[in-house]
């Protein structure tokens, strides 16, 4: 049980690092490269290809939590990630509607939904990578999956 508390969170705050480091040098940067079309964060926040950007280094990030869930939970690594990408999105939900910084009151509402859309896909392919590289004979991903998907014998 403390194990998979632990699985849960490392991966949501190794996502939370991975993220903000990328925030942290990007928006800076295309601050710089684009003064005209980006002269603020406001103005990034609510820019198109700006917003995808955020969500391809958003949707990355999941993916490295997934990852991280999924190699500390050991057993059951498809749910644990699963778990912490629905914990994200509720995260996320409230930021959404509570805006409580003024870029989540710029930022697009489409922005937030495709994010909140792929996170939990997200980290079960965090999961689903971490399961490939497994060593044998450790709890894998695959043999979560199999169990679902094969019908029993008659």
């Amino acid at each position: 049980m403390i194990r998979s508390i632990l699985a849960v969170v490392a991966g949501l705050i190794v996502l939370t690092i991975v993220s903000f480091a990328i925030e942290a040098a990007a928006d800076p940067l295309l601050m710089h490269l684009f003064p005209g079309a980006l002269p603020d964060a406001a103005a990034l926040a609510g820019n198109f290809p700006a917003r995808l950007f955020m969500l391809a280094y958003t949707t990355f990030s999941i993916v490295v939590g997934g990852y991280v869930t999924a190699w500390i939970a050991r057993r059951s690594q498809l749910t644990h990630a699963a778990i912490m990408g629905a914990i994200e999105v509720a995260f996320t939900l409230y930021v959404m509607i509570a805006a409580p910084f003024s870029e989540a009151r710029n930022a697009p509402r489409w922005g937030w939904i495709a994010g909140m859309i792929l996170m939990v896909p997200a980290a079960c392919l965090g999961a689903a990578i971490r399961a490939k590289q497994a060593p044998p004979g450790t709890p894998a991903l695959a043999a979560q999956v199999e169990i679902h998907h094969n019908p029993p014998n008659s």
